[in-house]
């Protein structure tokens, strides 16, 4: 009868949770909310990159970096058109 042995090699994952949550943060600041998840984004990375050093944190600092531009280009587009956004297509 075979037996199994848990001592085989596992592959361990370098993904922080940190990482993850400031790639959501990223990636939905692009649509709402700049202005909170930019830096959030910003923050989670730099944590998770001096954490695993891996590229996902970088993507995570790039989006929020991202999303504090769209904040900044959306808020001078609101003064440029008397306070108000509207975006009119065709």
């Amino acid at each position: 009868m075979a037996s199994y042995s848990g001592s085989g090699a596992q592959r361990t994952s370098r993904t922080s949770g940190l990482a993850v949550a400031g790639l959501v943060c990223g990636i939905v600041g692009l649509f709402i909310l700049p202005i909170i998840l930019g830096p959030l984004a910003i923050v989670f990375g730099a944590v998770a990159l001096r954490q695993t050093g891996s590229a996902m944190p970088k993507w995570d600092i790039g989006l929020g970096v991202a999303d504090l531009l769209l904040m900044v280009v959306m808020f001078v587009v609101a003064a440029n058109n008397g306070g108000s956004v509207f975006w009119h297509v065709g």
